[in-house]
């Protein structure tokens, strides 16, 4: 699978797992807070005023730097948290408009990954040509002293716990894999997680917009990163400058309903894959009708629940939770359906690799056995910004019903997977609530109607929401819908990131 493809798409989170800088050259200084424009809010001006030093990144084209901010907001001067900066300069022609700050969502995706990645290469050359291309990886994350939780063999047997459980011993054996997930991230990360909230987040952008001399900030967030750009504009609305929320989060949701709404989502990407499948000479999951080929897979999943198959790694067979996980990375992209159709196919021949080797895409884990933070990270803003969806197996089991209606194929392992923030070591700090920013800027709110994350009613919600809100809606599959193949949307993000006009609320592409 195009790696790139797979940087663009990060999940907005469902549970299911429930670089140094380095080098230097001459550095640069910034502009204080009120030379921005803005004053620094009370407490908080040596991290206004602080001087981001560039130096090379050791990536053809970027320079990197290290900001510090609080680790608590409340309290600034209980010490200082160092977050990981990068940029890629506009590259001319046309006069620069300022920074553009993007985020590939999660919670728990590098930006830095992203925007060297992808964003300042595969960007439109028009809006790479006057945007200074930023990112900086939220604090837990990637370079920004980084969540950590399990060892890579620790992190391989939970995410080989069955979350299907058919009994009380894999209940108890699922609930105790949640728990040691949470006191590892404890033992080890636990002096930072109180403090990686989106809101902490939102916050550190507001100081990066203020070093980098920009009046207001200018930003490009998908899935997860929707919901960081919202939460910047609802505390800043006068410093939200051209915001695109792609593939968005509805913030009043609780928990719980949120996951629902994810499951009915990944039902449905899967009822478009499955829908196009059919029409395939080589679809192993049938030839006759897409229910048909919900209930093939429903019945490899319950075959692999008994019977875990060869993987082509020893100490990893291919069981339910791995195979789910392998089909749920590929309903991020539609791009990625051939290569699903033929790890099923291995799958059927009692080949594993295929579904392993997207599961590992999904989890960020490398040919040595090392995992990424993404999951630590996502976990800790998680259960930080949203009381847990279930407190106890028995009310997981309460809601399966629910979840199976939203999914025949997921509802039931989405609802158990709910159950990870239950036995977080650190209280919710954020609440389900209405975003308006009032007072900002138009907001450009994209959403896909067949997107499987971020399902297409969270951008109408969100937009709705927003004061200054404008839904720009894609019809077709896929998570997000920003630089996927459609010129219409593309250009009307182009539009309004280089124009300032936003498209037309309501406007819809095919």
């Amino acid at each position: 699978m195009d790696t790139r493809r797979l940087l663009r798409t990060f999940a907005v989170g469902i549970g299911t797992a429930g670089l140094l800088i380095s080098g230097c050259s001459a550095g640069g200084s910034s502009p204080n807070a009120s030379a921005s424009g803005t004053a620094a809010p009370e407490g908080l001006s040596a991290y206004y005023t602080q001087k981001l030093s560039w130096r090379d990144c050791g990536v053809e084209g970027f320079e990197c730097a290290t900001m510090k901010a609080p680790r608590d907001y409340d309290k600034p001067d209980d010490g200082d948290i160092d977050l990981a900066v990068s940029r890629k300069k506009a590259t001319g022609p046309g006069k620069r408009i300022g920074s553009l700050l993007v985020n590939p969502g999660g919670p728990g995706g590098s930006a830095i990954s992203y925007l060297q990645g992808y964003a300042a290469l595969g960007y439109p050359a028009p809006v790479r040509a006057r945007y200074d291309m930023v990112a900086i990886d939220p604090r837990g994350v990637a370079r920004s002293e980084p969540v950590e939780c399990l060892t890579g063999k620790e992190m391989d047997a939970y995410t080989q716990v069955d979350q299907t459980p058919d009994d009380e011993a894999e209940v108890q054996k699922l609930s105790a894999a949640f728990e040691e997930f949470a006191q590892g991230c404890e033992k080890r990360s636990g002096e930072i997680l109180p403090y990686v909230s989106t809101v902490d987040t939102a916050r550190d952008m507001d100081v990066l917009r203020a070093l980098l001399g920009d009046e207001k900030l200018n930003y490009v967030g998908a899935s997860y990163g929707t919901f960081l750009g919202a939460t910047y504009a609802d505390l800043f609305p006068q410093r939200a400058g051209r915001l695109v929320l792609d593939g968005a989060m509805d913030p009043s949701l609780p928990a719980v309903d949120m996951n629902r709404d994810q499951t009915a989502g990944f039902e449905g990407a899967f009822q478009s894959f499955a829908a196009d499948c059919v029409k395939q000479p080589d679809c192993p999951l049938g030839t006759t009708s897409a229910a048909d080929a919900a209930t093939n897979l429903k019945q490899l999943f319950k075959d692999l629940d008994a019977k875990p198959i060869p993987s082509g790694d020893d100490d990893r067979k291919l069981g339910e939770s791995l195979a789910t996980t392998g089909v749920i990375a590929a309903m991020y992209d539609e791009a990625a359906w051939p290569q699903l159709r033929e790890a099923l196919e291995g799958a059927q021949r009692s080949d594993g690799s295929g579904l392993l080797s997207l599961a590992d895409s999904y989890y960020e884990r490398g040919p040595d056995g090392k995992y990424a933070n993404l999951m630590y990270a996502n976990a800790a803003v998680n259960c930080l910004d949203l009381p847990p969806a279930f407190d106890t197996p028995d009310a997981v089991e309460k809601a399966v019903p629910d979840f199976e209606k939203a999914s025949p194929v997921f509802g039931r392992g989405f609802a158990w997977a709910s159950l990870n923030c239950a036995y977080w070591p650190t209280k919710a700090t954020g609440t389900p609530h209405r975003t308006e920013a009032k007072g900002a800027a138009p907001i450009v709110v994209v959403g896909t109607t067949r997107d499987p994350a971020t399902p297409f009613k969270w951008s109408q919600a969100l937009a709705a929401q927003l004061d200054s809100g404008t839904l720009l809606t894609y019809d077709g599959d896929g998570h997000t819908a920003y630089g996927r193949g459609s010129d219409c949307i593309d250009t009307a993000i182009n539009t309004y990131l280089l124009e300032g006009t936003p498209p037309t609320d309501g406007k819809k592409c095919a």
